[in-house]
């Protein structure tokens, strides 16, 4: 007796019933969240504008700090390429020191700009507080001194900001840019600002007497704090910028590690934007601080906070009342998981399987598991059914064409017309003496060896494979797809077909094994192409005297070429239609078999690059 199906007898579960009843269950959550959520909107409110009062206030920060200082990196490169256009001229200091405090008067941003030689030795332009210019030939001029370490530069490099520089004179910021002459670094061009001055531009968005601006570099070193003189949280500033957080003497910027992340601000936390409720002296404050990155070794971080007792306690307070609605919540989505993966786990299923079916790609394709849900397993029997006729198909039809021809439309791409097309006809030499020596399996392995190599070139230049004839191979460029350069991807495909022969005689030889050689035809011109046969049985072939032309040249191999490894004989027709850079060499005119007139003959380099023969403006030769 014959095995029952494992789901005879089992109830089905129409689909309409279960997606009906799952959207029903949804509903009914999502009503009663949203009635739940009309209670909560003051709630949502508050975040929300917390949450767009916190990007706001970070982004505008961020956005001058990087205004600031990437008009210095656009001064640096203005004056970069006059120095390598040799506009400023390096031997001429005095006048490169002229130029230089040219461009550093007119720009407010710069506060020194130097050029250090390959020596090593710094000469330059100091800017000091009162607006006055120190030009200084060495680095000892200047007051306070210049101790400036060159980054990491290479000649094509942008601008590069190099560690932050402290001396009597405060914390400068610095970006290097080499100057290239002759294609060599001469010398490296290094613009600086003060932090003073960034801070005086970060100083603009504070808020009033109730926030504070600040920067800091790296983890701990208080760069830029705009309320220097007296806190927030009362009193003054222990220690003079810069300075480490913790000695500095900000209650609010010390007590950053033991903040509380407040989880509501998701909207600014997505922008990458930290937001900490702080307690400091008996005050609340909160903090935004965002890293900043670029500008020097180590990311800065930039930020404010602001008092926020009121705030704090309202977010506290809703953070409460909200559990019950964030339950309610985790129900609905638990249960909209639950129910919309007992529907779609199939569908995607469904969905994954018929992705590798489009590509073609059915030795990928796991069959459909069945389903109590009718429509589902009814949808999987049929598809599992498909993907065999298919797979049953796809043994006879080759891959590629079957690809052109779903892409095109089958009815009109393999309907028969007349096209001027390029074919490709392969044979190998002396083949039935090699396989007088083999086995039946050894000599269809050898052939599907060898017909693997020639299908892979083949389709990697866009070519159809029309049939194997032996141990032979036709193939064609032109159809179904229409493309004007079907001759250069022939030309090609027989080089690279040449270099995949010889790289596998060379593993033959080393194995032991007998080697091949292999003779190619080539012609262009007008052939029938399309659907030929009668009822059931129809080849999308080519028919034509040029079909006949191209194996008689590759025939014509054994004449010209008799001890070659591969030779490859193409026509005056496909010679005439290939681009500037093609090596060949005419064999003279032949009469060949069949053909009342003389055919021109030329021999391809059978060693030459693929890659070579380019038409890189779209037009053959014979255009």
């Amino acid at each position: 007796m014959a095995a029952r199906p494992r789901f005879m007898g089992l109830r089905q579960i129409p689909l309409t019933r279960v997606v009906s009843l799952g959207f029903g269950l949804l509903v009914g959550a999502a009503v009663s969240l949203v009635l739940f959520m009309m209670v909560k909107a003051n709630v949502q409110n508050t975040f929300s504008l917390l949450n767009d009062k916190a990007i706001l206030i970070i982004q505008s920060m961020e956005r001058q700090v990087r205004g600031y200082l990437d008009q210095m990196e656009d001064a640096v490169v203005a004056l970069k390429v006059l120095l390598d256009e040799d506009q400023i001229t390096l031997s001429d200091k005095e006048g490169v020191l002229a130029d230089l405090s040219a461009a550093l008067a007119a720009n407010s941003r710069i506060t020194v700009l130097l050029i250090t030689d390959p020596k090593g030795e710094t000469y330059g332009v100091y800017k000091a507080p009162n607006g006055k210019l120190w030009p200084f030939r060495k680095a000892s001029d200047v007051p306070g001194g210049v101790r400036h370490a060159l980054p990491e530069v290479m000649p094509s490099s942008r601008p590069v900001w190099g560690p932050l520089v402290t001396n009597s004179s405060g914390v400068f910021a610095n970006v290097t840019v080499p100057i290239v002459q002759d294609g060599k670094p001469v010398a490296y061009l290094t613009a600086a600002t003060s932090m003073s001055s960034l801070g005086d531009a970060v100083r603009a968005l504070d808020e009033g007497p109730d926030s504070t601006t600040f920067i800091i570099n790296g983890e701990d070193e208080l760069i830029v704090h705009s309320d220097q003189h007296l806190l927030l949280t009362g009193g003054s500033p222990q220690a003079t910028l810069p300075a480490p957080v913790a000695r500095f003497g900000d209650p609010v910027l010390a007590g950053v590690p033991t903040g509380e992340h407040f989880s509501t601000f998701q909207k600014a936390a997505d922008l990458g934007i930290e937001v900490l409720g702080i307690e400091a002296n008996g005050e609340d404050f909160i903090l935004m601080r965002v890293p900043i990155t670029g500008y020097s070794e180590t990311p800065w971080i930039i930020g404010q906070y602001f008092r926020g007792t009121s705030v704090s306690r309202e977010i506290r307070r809703l953070s409460g009342s909200a559990v019950v609605g964030f339950g309610a919540m985790i129900v609905a989505v638990l249960l909209a998981i639950w129910l919309g993966r007992r529907v779609a786990r199939p569908l995607r299923d469904i969905a994954e399987q018929s992705e590798h079916v489009g590509r073609l790609a059915l030795d990928e394709v796991t069959p459909l598991p069945r389903s109590r849900v009718k429509e589902l397993d009814q949808v999987a029997l049929a598809f599992n059914a498909m993907v065999i006729g298919l797979k049953a198909m796809n043994t006879y039809v080759p891959r590629s064409l079957f690809r052109k021809l779903m892409r095109l439309g089958i009815d009109r791409a393999a309907k028969a017309r007349e096209a001027e097309l390029t074919m490709l006809f392969s044979d190998i030499v002396g083949f039935t003496a090699v396989s007088e020596h083999l086995t039946a399996a050894e000599t269809a392995e050898l052939l599907n060896e060898h017909f693997g190599l020639l299908v892979e070139a083949v389709e990697g230049e866009g070519g159809t494979v029309d049939k194997f004839i032996g141990d032979g191979m036709l193939a064609f460029w032109g159809a179904p797809d229409a493309r004007a350069d079907h001759a250069v991807a022939a030309v090609r495909t027989a080089q690279r077909i040449s270099q995949a022969v010889k790289t596998w005689n060379q593993q033959q030889i080393a194995a032991g094994r007998p080697a091949m050689r292999l003779r190619i035809g080539l012609h262009s011109g007008s052939v029938v192409v399309g659907n030929v046969g009668a009822l059931d049985r129809w080849n999308y072939t080519i028919v034509g005297d040029a079909v006949n032309v191209c194996e008689r040249l590759q025939s014509l191999g054994r004449e010209v070429a008799p001890d070659d490894e591969v030779v490859i004989l193409a026509s005056d027709a496909t010679i005439t239609r290939l681009p500037p850079g093609c090596v060949c060499a005419p064999v003279g005119s032949h009469r060949l078999r069949g053909r009342s007139g003389d055919v021109e003959v030329w021999k391809l380099d059978a060693d030459a690059d693929p890659a070579l023969l380019r038409d890189v403006d779209g037009q053959v030769a014979a255009e």
